[in-house]
């Protein structure tokens, strides 16, 4: 059974050699590919106030933070929901750094030691995507995902919409394969047998112009396919 685990963080600005910390990590997991509804969300206590920056993206204040748990406290049950399972981030250098910092604040083996992988979902939409924006907003207006309750940046909120992007960005190849399976059943199933009868057979030959057009169509499709057409090819 495959495991994947949907991650995003919020921190108190965005350079952890600065001494900016984790506040918040929310965790969606997949099994098989299907949401199972058993999340991991916890707020941790930074010990330090929010940049400015950061505090108008997910508006965790020092006072509501401040009686939540330090990363010491929930390292070992996060650690152990993340297990060998394949992670899914966006933009994960982002992140990791950050999850990295405080590891190693604990003697802790870095992130990437205890998951099986990361997947980076911005490098997938770059590739899929080139010149276009693909921040996590426009992702969910290119996929038709409501992100319409995201005022605030939310990890776990993030991490939501995220898994939904993500399934939507890597079903593409699985469902043309599917759509072509089922096409061919389609054809199979409406194959029938014909008895003998006779006919006539009107035959229509085609004029100078429709030659002509057939053409014009063949070489456009040649020119398309760099001449790989299999009529052109050797038997």
């Amino acid at each position: 059974m495959s495991r994947q685990i949907v991650l995003d963080t919020e921190t108190t600005g965005l350079n952890p050699r600065l001494g900016n910390r984790v506040i918040e990590i929310g965790c969606v997991e997949l099994l098989d590919r299907k949401l199972t509804g058993n999340n991991f969300h916890r707020y941790i206590n930074p010990q330090r106030d929010s940049e400015e920056g950061a505090l108008a993206v997910h508006g965790l204040t020092t006072e509501f933070l401040s009686d939540k748990p330090v990363f010491s406290q929930i390292s070992a049950e996060f650690v152990e929901f993340v297990k060998d399972a394949e992670i899914v981030i966006h933009n994960a250098p982002f992140d990791l750094g950050f999850l990295n910092a405080e590891f190693e604040r604990l003697g802790l083996p870095k992130f990437e030691d205890h998951v099986s992988n990361v997947i980076d979902t911005l490098v997938q939409a770059k590739e899929l995507h080139p010149g276009k924006r693909n921040s996590l907003d426009a992702l969910c207006d290119r996929y038709e995902i409501s992100n319409s309750h995201r005022k605030l940046h939310g990890a776990l909120l993030d991490a939501e919409l995220l898994a939904d992007v993500f399934l939507a960005m890597s079903r593409g190849q699985n469902s043309f394969s599917i759509e072509v399976e089922e096409e061919r059943a389609e054809v199979i199933t409406k194959v029938v047998e014909i008895e003998e009868v006779d006919f006539n057979v009107l035959i229509c030959s085609a004029s100078l112009a429709e030659l002509d057009m057939h053409e014009d169509l063949v070489k456009d499709i040649s020119k398309a396919s760099n001449g790989n057409c299999f009529w052109k090819t050797e038997t």
